[in-house]
């Protein structure tokens, strides 16, 4: 029985070990962007404590900068609402590709799993588990020690917004650098660029036509189909 506990408790530590090893990248990540996050929602109004609870509840940085952007605008709380739920579809092709690695696991394990699918999360998990022995509550590590370290990360942010002066350090500036960097890291040949390079026309052209911000989604959609008959 002794040996049994001892070996199950080895098991343990070296998951958690393992998957803190695999997320420090991205938590490393999150801290500059997450502080960025936390001044510009300071700026728009949010005090510290409603910026953690956005955090905590929503858990989507392109998603949290895109719906401070909007309540600095003054938007309806409605198109903000829908907004940021096209700009979440992403998530149901993310939570389909990892559902192939999930086997008999629990609906309270899945829905903790899934509460911390993100852009990043999703990209170390999948690697993992298709390359390595990488199993569900690893997996559970990396996903909640970014969640973690985003929502401690913007909530210093909303505590130091208020001696940051607006748009100092270029930090109204973030969000379009975040999907930058985003962009660059998925050109990862002629296709991704040709497909990049049209999204990007094609939104330019029709932003002059459209009223709203409906033409990026568009846009999107017309690229990403450019990009599958591009590819067969």
């Amino acid at each position: 029985m002794r040996v049994i506990f001892t070996r199950n408790r080895a098991e343990i530590k070296k998951a958690i070990i393992q998957g803190l090893t695999a997320g420090w990248p991205i938590c490393l990540g999150y801290i500059p962007i997450g502080i960025a996050f936390g001044v510009l929602a300071q700026k728009a109004g949010l005090r510290p404590y409603e910026i953690g609870l956005m955090s905590l509840l929503v858990f989507a940085g392109s998603s949290q900068f895109i719906a401070v952007s909007m309540l600095s605008a003054g938007s309806t709380p409605a198109s903000i609402i829908i907004t940021t739920f096209a700009v979440n579809l992403r998530h149901l092709l993310m939570s389909s590709s990892l559902a192939v690695f999930m086997g008999k696991a629990t609906i309270k394990k899945l829905a903790l799993f899934a509460y911390g699918v993100t852009d990043e999360s999703f990209a170390v998990n999948h690697a993992k588990f298709n390359k390595e022995n990488w199993d569900l509550n690893r997996a559970l590590i990396v996903n909640h020690t970014a969640n973690i370290t985003w929502i401690a990360s913007t909530v210093i942010g909303g505590y130091s917004g208020q001696f940051i002066p607006a748009g100092a350090f270029g930090i109204d500036y973030a969000l379009s650098a975040m999907f930058i960097c985003l962009l660059i890291f998925q050109l990862k040949g002629r296709k991704y660029v040709l497909t990049a390079i049209v999204a990007g026309i094609t939104a330019v052209v029709l932003s002059l036509v459209i009223s709203g911000n409906s033409y990026i989604i568009l846009a999107s959609v017309l690229a990403a189909t450019f990009g599958v008959i591009f590819n067969t």
